[in-house]
């Protein structure tokens, strides 16, 4: 955390937005909030998936269940809650009298290529929270690191080309970033970007399931 913080307030909060002079103040916390949106999508997960086996140990322990579900619940409770979100953005958006944009309709294509990942995530942190109950210490300061070290507060491409490469690691710097693209400023996403990241999305699924189906069957034992 002293290394995130250290980045943080001596790099980032050098950056500047640069979006008062065309758009006003309040534009802002429009471009702070679609950002939070994202990054509270990521946060559910993290947060809820370490502990899901021992919340639902009746399940694993008593019943022919497919455990396999059980961790794409949060998934579908974050998504919900980001659509709730979404609406209110809107209607902040129509309060501020700012206008609202045909590209609104890509924001479903711009979210999808992220569900694969966060779906992944589950079945991962799921299957290690069983047997390493600290895990959910460690997800929780991840929650925090990925809020200053995405591009919630700043703009990725205010840190220069070579922190900007870094931001591209991010799970959450493209979505953010192409979120914002639909919905405020009405320009229509990357396609080629999407498509890399839901690759990537897709293998990171598939190495969840895989880890959560090989150790599921200790589950039992060990709870």
């Amino acid at each position: 955390m002293l290394t995130v913080y250290t980045f943080v307030f001596t790099v980032v909060f050098q950056a500047r937005w640069n979006i008062e002079a065309e758009h006003g103040r309040a534009t802002f916390a429009l471009v702070l909030f679609a950002g939070l949106t994202i990054h509270s999508l990521m946060a559910e997960v993290l947060g809820r998936s370490p502990g899901l086996m021992y919340e639902h140990g009746n399940y694993v322990k008593r019943v022919v269940f497919p455990l396999q579900v059980l961790p794409l619940v949060p998934c579908l409770s974050a998504l919900f809650h980001f659509f709730i979100s979404v609406i209110v953005l809107l209607m902040v958006m129509l309060l501020l009298g700012h206008p609202l944009h045909l590209t609104i309709l890509w924001l479903p294509v711009v979210v999808a290529p992220l569900l694969p990942l966060l779906a992944g995530i589950g079945w991962l942190l799921s299957a290690l929270g069983v047997y390493v109950r600290d895990i959910s210490h460690v997800s929780g300061l991840l929650i925090t690191v990925l809020l200053f070290v995405s591009p919630v507060f700043f703009p990725a491409d205010a840190l220069g080309d070579t922190f900007r490469q870094l931001m591209l690691a991010n799970p959450l710097t493209i979505i953010i970033e192409q979120t914002r693209a639909v919905l405020l400023w009405g320009e229509p996403p990357s396609v080629l970007m999407l498509a890399g990241y839901s690759v990537v999305s897709c293998a990171v699924a598939w190495i969840g399931y895989a880890v959560f189906q090989r150790a599921r069957g200790g589950f039992a034992d060990v709870l």
